[in-house]
């Protein structure tokens, strides 16, 4: 065999959409656009999860993707592609935009048949009216056989051409020996039309191709509201790469701009990005100054402040002056692009309800077939005739199609996820929405979750205002919290003129005024006589800074952590819904009171380890609670991946939100409740959609096995079925607030 080398430049570009993971993994997207219901997800899911070197195969059916993981090997990309094709389907590396564009050939398809069978099922339809009245009973049967045959002139190529969405469905399927929901239709539309041309040759004075044309026209409006619904349903996630810029303005070596696509960009590029353009990449400011609106990252509708070294995020507006962006990830490197996979792998997680839908599922199928098989036996064997039994057997084949259990769960979790993304919530795993529907129990973390991590000075009103405004001059020129804390006070007073400033890593900042030492820093290294500290606040628990004055007299500047402005509020809704809630900290004792205390919090511990919070979390979890932590330090992510389900804000570090199930991007703690309500509601409207698709079948399978369903009937049945449950799913998105 040949090595990937010496295939065509196809498979080269097909190697190079190829990410490279950890643990020896690779991952690669495929585009499968002959993917629409949840038979075509379980059967490629599990085609793909037979291959020996496949670790993980999840298909989202919203756009189409197909994402597979595998042990890195030269043969990999070309055996998984090979084996979507054996499963009936074509496949091709990921892309947005080719996948919207085959989105919209679809649905011109889908119209076009649409238009084409209403228009037949309309004339075919005004011929049989005259047979259905009984016009022709006293004539001798040639005029009835001359509309039967125009009936079947003007159905027939119909029902070929606009069935045909359903036609090639079904044989990709069958000729690699699979079954799909498109095998049932098109086998009942080629019968009727079939069992009508043969009693339309015998003279027979019943015909159903108005029937047959009609079941397409009713069949193609179902499975084009679907697919729009499902695309309505699925926009939130859908469209976050589209707010890219689709070109960029690079500055090049010699300083000419030029305009580039995005896909062109690499790291180490610089962009020119003007007032009103989008950042086309992630990256950091090299110079000027704006207003960026990052309310697409942040949650925040108040534009943030821009200026050289701040970062910088692909699809975030530039308001207000030009800027030059030093690229540091491009493509799908940006955070736009990993926001957009997270959600996607949030629609394609496997929740417990969804693999109880798959068990379902995988057992119906044979169940319909041989339903419709026993139903045409059993009129035969009651004398009914074979035409009559052969409809009764098409109205069962077609009824029972499960579209509306296959969709009952998966499109609650697309909307659930866009409307999460709405309020500032990225949702990372499915089942985090199911396992958040059933939490009993709140922990949280204390530093940066309860509180922003950005402490406040308390007592800058009992400095001496010339004393401030030295501490603001040595603080500006250090990064540190608190001295940054000091210089945004004390940044309206007249700054004294220092020299020789500098900064002692771990002590603090020290410089010359008027030929005498001044230093903000560490008490231990601030303050020489100790006698001087005599505005030392011993009950304070929160941080500290000293400052040695210019008479010798020493100042304390007492700092503490804000608390999130609404922690209150969704603490007190928490607790008023049911929920225990508890805080797990590091912090020293006394400043965990303290906040336990203004929060109303009664349960409680501080100096937690990460090994104390895991403890703490499995003794709830052994006496049956199901917790809900929310953290955001390091320290935090093995309680974080610990608990029955995590959350994490968008500051909190990197591994605690990669171990995260969900993250909130705002500085409100508000979003913790949302998620909840949601995660409530998402569980009560797949419970309803399960009743809703079992409900459909109680009562329409029995009538269509009794005779009392036509074809058309079912075939409207059926549709109706699909879009119910999506609706019903769509309400997720009116009431998305309050509480839980």
């Amino acid at each position: 065999m040949t090595s990937m080398a010496s295939h065509s430049p196809a498979l080269d570009a097909w190697s190079g959409q190829v990410r490279s993971l950890e643990n020896g993994l690779s991952e690669m997207d495929f585009l499968v656009p002959g993917m629409h219901c949840a038979g075509c997800m379980r059967k490629i899911e599990g085609g793909l999860s037979a291959l020996d070197a496949v670790t993980d195969a999840r298909a989202n059916l919203s756009t189409r993707r197909v994402r597979v993981r595998w042990q890195t090997g030269a043969k990999n990309v070309e055996n998984i592609r090979a084996a979507i094709e054996s499963l009936g389907f074509d496949a091709a590396p990921f892309d947005a935009r080719l996948a919207d564009q085959g989105d919209n050939a679809r649905s011109r398809s889908l119209l076009r048949g649409i238009a084409i069978s209403g228009f037949a099922a309309a004339n075919v339809m005004l011929l049989s009216v005259s047979v259905w009245a009984g016009l022709f009973s006293d004539m001798d049967g040639v005029t009835r056989q001359l509309f039967h045959w125009i009936s079947a002139l003007i159905a027939l190529p119909a029902v070929a051409y606009a069935g045909q969405p359903f036609f090639r469905s079904a044989a990709s399927a069958l000729k690699v020996g699979q079954m799909n929901m498109d095998v049932p239709i098109s086998l009942g539309v080629i019968l009727a039309s079939g069992a009508s041309l043969l009693e339309t040759m015998r003279g027979a004075e019943h015909v159903y191709f108005d029937a047959a044309i009609s079941l397409v026209f009713f069949l193609l409006i179902g499975r084009y509201l679907e697919s729009a619904m499902r695309s309505r349903a699925g926009e939130a996630a859908r469209n976050l790469l589209a707010i890219r810029s689709v070109a960029a303005i690079r500055i090049d070596e010699d300083g000419e701009r030029r305009s580039v696509p995005v896909e062109a960009l690499m790291p180490g590029d610089r962009v020119f990005v003007a007032p009103g353009m989008r950042v086309p990449a992630d990256g950091a400011v090299a110079d000027g100054a704006s207003d960026v609106d990052m309310s697409l990252l942040s949650g925040e509708s108040v534009p943030e402040r821009a200026l050289a070294g701040d970062n910088v995020y692909a699809g975030t507006l530039n308001l207000s002056g030009p800027l030059l962006v030093d690229i540091k990830a491009a493509s799908e490197d940006t955070l736009l692009a990993q926001i957009a996979r997270l959600m996607e792998a949030a629609e394609q997680g496997r929740a417990g309800f969804v693999r109880l839908a798959d068990r379902i599922a995988r057992f119906y199928a044979p169940m319909v077939h041989l339903l419709a098989a026993g139903t045409f036996v059993g009129w035969m064997l009651i004398g009914a005739g074979w035409h009559p039994a052969l409809m009764t057997a098409v109205s069962v084949l077609i009824i029972t199609c499960p579209c509306a259990l296959g969709l009952a769960v998966p499109v609650v979790q697309v909307v659930a996820s866009g409307v999460l993304l709405r309020l500032g919530v990225l949702v990372k795993s499915a089942d985090g929405l199911e396992r958040l529907g059933q939490i009993d129990e709140v922990v949280f973390d204390k530093t940066g979750t309860l509180t922003l991590g950005v402490p406040d000075l308390v007592n800058g009103d009992a400095i001496p205002t010339v004393d401030l405004a030295l501490a603001a001059a040595l603080a500006s020129q250090s990064r540190h919290p608190l001295s940054q804390a000091v210089a945004a006070v004390g940044a309206g007073l007249p700054m004294p003129k220092l020299e020789q400033i500098h900064e002692v890593p771990g002590y603090g900042v020290e410089g010359i005024l008027e030929g005498r030492k001044v230093r903000l820093g560490r008490r231990d290294w601030v303050v020489q006589d100790q006698s001087t500290a005599a505005q030392e606040d011993d009950n304070h628990s929160g941080p500290d800074l000293w400052l040695s004055g210019l008479d010798g007299s020493a100042w304390r500047f007492l700092f503490h952590d804000r608390l999130r402005p609404d922690a209150q509020d969704v603490v007190a809704a928490l607790l008023a819904s049911g929920k225990t809630v508890r805080l797990l900290s590091g912090d020293r004792e006394a400043v965990v009171a303290q906040t336990a205390a203004q929060l109303g919090i009664t349960h409680w511990q501080a100096r937690c380890s990460p090994a104390d919070k895991i403890a703490a979390l499995n003794a709830l979890s052994e006496s049956g609670k199901r917790v809900l932590m929310v953290g955001d330090g390091l320290n935090d992510a093995p309680a974080l991946r610990a608990a029955h389900v995590s959350m994490s804000p968008a500051s909190a570090a990197d591994i605690s939100q990669t171990a995260a199930d969900f993250v909130f991007q705002s500085e409100s703690l508000r979003p913790v409740l949302h998620s909840i309500t949601i995660a409530h509601k998402a569980r009560n409207r797949v419970l309803e959609n399960f009743g809703l698709a079992f409900s459909y079948n109680l009562v329409a399978v029995p009538l269509a096995v009794l005779g009392f369903v036509t074809p058309l009937i079912a075939a409207v049945a059926m549709s109706s079925s699909s879009i119910l449950v999506t609706l019903n799913a769509l309400r997720l998105r009116t009431g998305s607030g309050g509480r839980p």
